[in-house]
């Protein structure tokens, strides 16, 4: 597969497929495409696989997208934002936020991600079930906002707010803390909880979650009155 990632605010990854060439995408996903590209949508794992997903935060059913000649494919964001590759290595899995995955390799798998810890799953801001993509292939994320990568030593520690975690490497070790001090939890404006990563691993953080984004336009949506 070839692949160039185009745009700024709203960009879009277009991909040129050789014949036999596939990716998946959850249903929708796909912005453009040449008429060599044959789509197949359907329920993959069945049903228990595509309840799994959704509690995941993708759709109900995938969809592949098999190249029958050259072809030409065109996958967008679905928000502002930035689009990222990895190239995964066989057996080689990355931990996401649910929605963040938008397309890749069709020997890529997707599965959910159970926390373990209960408060990380009740306060992390992400609920219990995350995303866990495995290699080998090429997989293309959808981040929130820019992107800041931190390369975390053995036993040191980042905070972050919830909702700034886009991806991390599964040797991360991921808890949730009470923010110390009245006041702060009062007016820091930061809620009552923090995550704390611990490496080692590599952490992939989102300047701007959407409900970020959503809580700043929601002042300026006019309100009808009757």
């Amino acid at each position: 597969m070839k692949y160039e990632i185009r745009g700024s605010t709203m960009p879009v990854v277009m991909m040129s497929l050789e014949s036999g060439e596939s990716v998946f995408t959850e249903s929708g996903g796909m912005g453009w495409m040449s008429d060599t590209v044959e789509m197949s949508t359907n329920l993959e794992g069945g049903l228990f696989g595509g309840l799994t997903r959704k509690l995941s935060g993708e759709s109900l059913f995938m969809t592949t997208y098999t190249a029958r000649g050259t072809a030409h494919i065109a996958f967008p964001t679905s928000m502002p934002g930035n689009i990222i590759a990895m190239e995964l290595k066989n057996n080689e899995s990355l931990v996401c936020q649910k929605k963040s995955f938008l397309v890749a390799d069709r020997s890529v798998t997707l599965e959910m991600h159970f926390r373990k810890k209960l408060g990380t799953g009740l306060f992390g801001g992400e609920g219990f079930i995350l995303q866990k993509v495995t290699g080998p292939g090429q997989v293309f994320f959808e981040i929130d906002g820019e992107t800041v990568e931190h390369v975390l030593a053995p036993g040191e520690r980042l905070k972050v707010d919830t909702g700034h975690i886009a991806i991390i490497e599964p040797t991360v070790d991921y808890s949730i803390e009470m923010v110390k001090g009245f006041k702060n939890i009062l007016f820091g404006g930061e809620g009552l909880f923090l995550a704390t990563l611990t490496g080692p691993g590599r952490v992939w953080l989102q300047t701007m979650p959407i409900q970020n984004l959503a809580r700043e336009i929601i002042p300026f949506i006019p309100i009808k009155k009757d």
